[in-house]
């Protein structure tokens, strides 16, 4: 597979290297661009040294090609700007061709990837925002930055992916091929507000032992990953997970059912949209013990449980005109089950999925699913999770329509 690193003049330059490196390892001949600026972050020579191929830093004078551009857009199968400055990404939309960097890139017929890295101002600034909305119209593949400790000294977003993301970006730009470009997320959630809930419950007994599922949280993630990825400011309210919080999304850490609940009421109350894709306990022990139950003189023969706070009927009742998605995890009579908890909690949507099976249980990467509204149902084939997350972020999208942001 072959790459073209289009290295442009930011600090997170170096972070150039890393993506090169990570091609390299999954078997990417890789060749690199370089725009005059970029060369004052890193030299041209260890890039040449990284990749053991001249790098083109201008149209004339190349070892190479007498026309390196064109023979650079011949080369690739696939092109990464990394990272994208705001005057790269404004010549791209401008179709402005002055130096090497540029003019390859106009002369690209194959997938285009950008990650951009910048400033936050400079990356929340209007004109930024409409270069990059028309890249993606083009069919422009984005790699949407994270919110950090900026070098500029700033804490927002502008912070570039990580490396990891980055390349395998890249590699399913390219795989793609040139007639069918990398997958780019509309940013149709921009300025909504989405509480997700993710993850079990942990109900205590006692202080080390508690009752709780085989939820791991991989579906909540990935929605609220991808709904960042679509512009929404999300807050991710957590049970107790293994897994990173996506780039750029607000998590809260709760442990119990009323917990999670008390997160979720709060977000909610500015929220646009909430999606509950937590598997809450219906049940807590009524009088947890304070301390360890020792076996041999505190026997626990039964457990007094009372029911928890329903949190996806909470939400429902006051979510006005705004938009509540619950989850129906099922072993069996999938559709009739789903259709009662749409109707008994009043929100907008159920998402069903059946975990008896393989494709589609606790943990799975893969999930079956079918979209249960009140006049009618959509069954989906098994995805990937982060396929399923977008399907989902399309209904909800739809379901919110025209109305206004809160606050706005």
């Amino acid at each position: 597979m072959n790459v073209v690193l289009v290295v442009c003049g930011g600090i997170a330059a170096y972070k150039a290297c890393e993506v090169l490196r990570a091609l390299q390892r999954s078997g990417c001949d890789v060749r690199v661009v370089m725009t005059e600026d970029a060369t004052r972050f890193v030299t041209g020579t260890t890039f040449e040294a990284l990749s053991h191929h001249e790098v083109v830093t201008s149209l004339y004078g190349s070892r190479w090609s007498p026309v390196p551009h064109v023979a650079l857009a011949d080369f690739a199968d696939v092109a990464v700007v990394v990272p994208a400055t705001a005057n790269v990404i404004a010549k791209m939309a401008a179709g402005i061709a002055d130096d090497a960097a540029s003019t390859t890139l106009l002369a690209m017929h194959c997938p285009i990837l950008v990650a951009p890295a910048m400033n936050v101002h400079m990356w929340q600034n209007a004109a930024t925002r409409a270069n990059v909305s028309l890249l993606a119209e083009r069919g422009v593949g984005l790699v949407m930055p994270e919110s950090g400790y900026l070098a500029c000294g700033y804490v927002g977003e502008g912070k570039l992916a990580s490396v990891e993301e980055i390349a395998a970006a890249a590699l399913a730009a390219a795989t793609a091929g040139a007639t069918a470009p990398a997958a780019v997320p509309t940013r149709d959630l921009e300025g909504r507000k989405v509480v997700i809930t993710a993850g079990p419950t942990y109900e205590a007994i006692d202080p080390v032992r508690y009752i709780a599922n085989a939820s791991t949280g991989k579906m909540g993630y990935a929605i609220a990953r991808a709904a960042h990825d679509r512009g929404a400011s999300v807050t991710l309210v957590s049970g107790p997970t293994s897994l990173e919080t996506p780039a750029g999304v607000r998590r809260v850490d709760v442990v119990s059912a009323a917990d999670m609940h008390a997160a979720a009421t709060e977000a909610f109350e500015s929220a646009d949209a909430a999606i509950c894709a937590a598997a809450v306990a219906d049940y807590t022990p009524k009088n947890p013990a304070g301390h360890k139950l020792k076996k041999s003189t505190e026997r626990l023969d039964a457990i007094e449980l009372v029911e928890t706070a329903d949190i996806l009927a909470s939400l429902s009742a006051e979510k006005g005109g705004r938009v509540v998605v619950g989850f129906a995890a099922e072993t069996n009579d999938l559709i009739a089950h789903a259709t009662d908890k749409l109707r008994r909690k009043g929100c907008d949507l159920i998402v069903a999925n059946d975990v008896s099976r393989a494709d589609s249980t606790f943990g799975s990467d893969t999930d079956r699913v079918a979209f249960v509204y009140p006049d009618r149902v959509e069954q989906l084939e098994t995805l990937p999770l982060e396929d399923v997350a977008r399907e989902l972020l399309d209904r909800v999208s739809l379901l919110l329509g025209r109305r206004a942001p809160e606050g706005a």
